[in-house]
C-alpha cells in the first residue's frame, strides 16, 4: 500500500499564490542530519530505482531532489517515479507545486526542513535523489538563504526578455552588475533574467548569494554521497527508449492539461523538455517523428549538462559509479 505523504502537499499548493515572501527555514535539529543518503546523476541514469532499493533496505524514505519533478501535472514528462516505485517506498516532495508557481531552491530547502522536522521522520533514513545540482549544494550548506524575489519583479524582467531579447538585457546587466554579466553568455536568456530579478528584488548581486554559505541540513562528512555516471551510449539509448514510452503512455494528455491552464510561457513548468515539442505537434506545425526526435535530443543535451555539472562541482567525497548495481553494493557495504 502506498504510504500517504505528510503533509498533504498537493492540497497545499492549491491554496498558495505564485507570489510569496521568503520565510526563514524552521529549526529542525540543533545539528545537521547525519544518516542521509544522497543519490545524484543525469536524467535516465537509474537514480529512482536505486533510491527505492535503498529505501527498502534501510526502511528509509525518498525525498525528491529534482527541480522539475516538484511540479504537478507533468508526471511522465518529468520522469517522476511510477506507481510501482511509489508503492514500494514513501516518496515526498513530488508533484506538490502548482505549475503556475516559479519554485525556487530556497522554497525547496524550506519544504525539506519542514518535512524532516516532523516526528514521523525521526530516526529514519532520508534518501535524497535527483538531478538538480543546486539542490544538493543547498542541502550541504553550499547556498545562502536568498530572499525570494517578489512576483512583480520576476514578471517585469520576464516580460522585458520577451519584448527586448537576451542581448539587450545582457547589456543592461553589464551596466548594473558587470561581474555577474561577465559570467553569462549574451544568449543565455534564463540566467540573464534570473540575475536581473535577483539584483532588483534583493538589492544584491546573484554572485553574492552564490558565494555566501547557508545552513547545512545534511552533514556533509557523514552522508553517503553517490553520483551515477553511466556509459554515454547506454544513457543515450535509454533516453530515446524512455521518451518513446512517455509519448505512448500519456505525455500528450499531460501537455494538453498544462496548456489548458493558460500559464505564462516563461514559467519553469512550461519549459519542461517535451512541452514545446508536443505543443507544436498538437498545433500541427511539427510531425510526431520530429517532435520525438527534438525532445530526445534536448534530453540528451540536458543529461550532458547535468553530468558536466556533477563532474566539475562535486568534490572527491562523492562516490562515482557507472551503474546502480555497483552503487547499491557500495552503499549497503558502507552504510
Amino acid at each position: 500500500m502506498q504510504a500517504k505523504p505528510w503533509p498533504d502537499w498537493r492540497s497545499r499548493w492549491r491554496r498558495e499564490k505564485p507570489v510569496g515572501t521568503w520565510r526563514a527555514i524552521p529549526a529542525m535539529n540543533e545539528d545537521a542530519i547525519t544518516n542521509a543518503i544522497l543519490i545524484a546523476g543525469p536524467t535516465a541514469s537509474g537514480k529512482s530505482a536505486l533510491a527505492v532499493r535503498m529505501a527498502r533496505d534501510t526502511d528509509g524514505f525518498i525525498v525528491n531532489t529534482d527541480s522539475m519533478q516538484v511540479y504537478d501535472v507533468l508526471d511522465l514528462l518529468t520522469a517522476r517515479p511510477d506507481k510501482a516505485d511509489l508503492a514500494a517506498a514513501p516518496h515526498y516532495l513530488y508533484g506538490h507545486v502548482a505549475p503556475s508557481i516559479s519554485y525556487s531552491t530556497g522554497r525547496w530547502l524550506e519544504d525539506v526542513a519542514r518535512l524532516l522536522s516532523h516526528p514521523r521522520m525521526k530516526d529514519r533514513t532520508p534518501i535524497f535523489v535527483g538531478g538538480t545540482g543546486l539542490y544538493f549544494r543547498a542541502l550541504l550548506g553550499g547556498l545562502s538563504q536568498m530572499p525570494e524575489v517578489p512576483g512583480d519583479v520576476r514578471a517585469y524582467w520576464r516580460g522585458r526578455m520577451e519584448t527586448d531579447g537576451p542581448e539587450l538585457l545582457h547589456r543592461i546587466l553589464g551596466e548594473r552588475d558587470p561581474d555577474m554579466a561577465a559570467t553569462l553568455q549574451p544568449a543565455d536568456s534564463q540566467r540573464i533574467v534570473r540575475a536581473l530579478e535577483v539584483l532588483e528584488g534583493t538589492g544584491k548581486s546573484l554572485l553574492y548569494w552564490q558565494q555566501t554559505k547557508g545552513r547545512a541540513i545534511v552533514d556533509e562528512n557523514s552522508a553517503h554521497k553517490i553520483v551515477l555516471a553511466p556509459d554515454r551510449a547506454w544513457l543515450s539509448e535509454r533516453i530515446a527508449q524512455r521518451f518513446a514510452l512517455m509519448w505512448d503512455n500519456g505525455a500528450i494528455d499531460e501537455v494538453k492539461a498544462l496548456l489548458a491552464l493558460d500559464l505564462d510561457p516563461g514559467l519553469p513548468a512550461m519549459k519542461a523538455i517535451g512541452v514545446r515539442e508536443i505543443t507544436a505537434y498538437l498545433e500541427g506545425t511539427m510531425s510526431r517523428e520530429e517532435a520525438v526526435e527534438r525532445s530526445v535530443i534536448a534530453t540528451r543535451q540536458y543529461a550532458k549538462r547535468q553530468s558536466t555539472w556533477f563532474r566539475n562541482q562535486l568534490d572527491a567525497s562523492w562516490s562515482v559509479h557507472a551503474n546502480s548495481n555497483d552503487a547499491f553494493a557500495q552503499l549497503t557495504t558502507t552504510k
